[in-house]
């Protein structure tokens, strides 16, 4: 399913953006190549700037920053659903792989795959001559979320569209960040389509068009839960530094995944968000670890309590336990009926107060994982491009908030997150020789709220 440490713990980094925009500016900016894991959102600016959106059919070149299972899934759903586009440049941190992924998709969607030796970067600075190749379009980011904030600006800035995957940011600095990158995109006319598939998933479009027209009355409430079971965990190499490890392994660390609640649940926070219409006002919330590895800063599940404008809340659960009962949905509660959305492909239903089925449809994901890659294309070339990143952001700063409040062990607002915390969990300074920190899961009581 969904595209799928430094943590919050008593002595987290903090620190406003100038300290992850000095690091990305300096060339210790970090490609990583492993995976991160509706009717397009309202698209937004003036008219549309002079590119190769002139025509509707003009020929896109694609740029892949990160390929890794989720990076090389993105570029293959945008070069299997879009006509007239190729893959023209690839980045990733192990640039020796690149050839045979080539190879690979070329196997799939021959010459839609177009790229030459030269324009397979690897390295640190990789993702840096991917947007300074003048035949590059859209950029595909797929890399770790903790380094997406900075990449994405950087793309506005050189004036390319982009698809990003989620989460957007894992902190609040990430997430200021993420606010200009949207900002200066709309004001570039550059489309920002992020990874949130579920909104162009035709039965959560389809139940969530139905709430909003009154179908089971007021929203009084939710439940959303992503329960699964464990995750990968890899084996540090001999040689590895702290900086490499913790990047082959990003996943368990915080500063590059922001926890599962960020890095896969966001989805049902998402659309929990758009159900409600925006972020929520506060997050109060618990949660531990039982089964993750030694060295791992994840916890394995948190139970968020969020507070919705008109005194809604929301019960939220994500765990990742191995052998425990899986659960992706999402149940809200009106004042007629109940609305149940399942996530993948079990589809949407809703119920009147008797329980009885008045609306039913069902999932098709795959779909949705190309819908969102097709919107981005289509924008491009229309000129009338599609920004989406605040939305997204907001999603992942909500993740983010209850992942304060659990680790805190305080009740968290969305003012605070927003305009007052100064949590920056992106390491300063950081070079991919440099030694890090030792790993340390958040303890509430202890854990700052910065």
């Amino acid at each position: 399913m969904p595209k799928n440490n430094f943590s919050d713990n008593s002595s987290p980094v903090t620190g406003d953006s100038s300290t992850r925009r000095h690091f990305m500016g300096t060339g210790a900016a970090l490609t990583a190549g492993v995976a991160a894991t509706a009717a397009a959102r309202p698209i937004r600016g003036a008219e549309p700037a002079e590119s190769v959106s002139s025509s509707p059919n003009s020929h896109i070149r694609l740029a892949l920053v990160g390929a890794g299972g989720r990076g090389t899934g993105a570029i293959n759903d945008s070069l299997t659903i879009n006509d007239n586009v190729s893959l023209a440049a690839i980045a990733d941190l192990e640039g020796d792989k690149l050839g045979k992924i080539c190879e690979s998709l070329t196997k799939r969607h021959g010459d839609k795959v177009a790229v030459e030796t030269a324009k397979m970067h690897g390295g640190i600075d990789a993702y840096k001559k991917v947007l300074d190749d003048p035949d590059v379009d859209v950029v595909l980011f797929a890399t770790p979320p903790g380094f997406r904030p900075q990449y994405v600006l950087d793309a506005v800035d050189a004036g390319k569209h982009v698809f990003a995957e989620k989460p957007t940011c894992v902190d609040p600095a990430g997430y200021r960040v993420c606010v200009e990158a949207n900002d200066k995109a709309i004001a570039n006319n550059t489309s920002i389509v992020t990874g949130t598939q579920y909104r162009r998933q035709a039965n959560y479009v389809e139940a969530i068009k139905r709430l909003h027209d009154g179908a089971i009355g007021d929203i009084i409430s939710a439940t959303a839960r992503y329960c699964s079971n464990g995750i990968w965990n890899k084996t540090r190499k001999e040689g590895m530094s702290d900086t490499e490890f913790q990047i082959y392994n990003w996943m368990h660390f915080i500063w590059l995944s922001g926890d599962q609640i960020a890095e896969q649940a966001v989805h049902n926070i998402d659309a929990i968000n758009w159900i409600m219409g925006g972020p929520p006002e506060s997050a109060y919330g618990s949660g531990g670890r039982f089964t993750r590895p030694e060295g791992s800063e994840m916890w394995d599940s948190m139970s968020i309590d969020y507070l919705y404008p008109g005194n809604r809340t929301v019960s939220f659960k994500c765990r990742q336990i191995p052998n425990a009962q899986g659960d992706n949905s999402n149940i809200i509660y009106g004042s007629k009926g109940i609305c149940t959305i399942y996530g993948i492909n079990r589809g949407a239903m809703i119920h009147d107060r008797d329980g009885n089925e008045v609306w039913s449809m069902k999932g098709d994901l795959g779909a949705a994982y190309k819908q969102e890659h097709k919107d981005l294309i289509d924008s491009v070339r229309s000129g009338k491009p599609i920004v989406e990143f605040k939305e997204t952001a907001d999603s992942s700063l909500t993740a983010v908030l209850g992942r304060m409040a659990a680790y805190s062990g305080k009740l968290v607002t969305w003012d605070f997150a927003v305009n007052e915390s100064t949590l920056n969990l992106f390491p300063e300074n950081l070079d991919m020789k440099a030694s890090l920190p030792e790993p340390a899961h958040a303890i509430p009581g202890k854990t700052k709220l910065v």
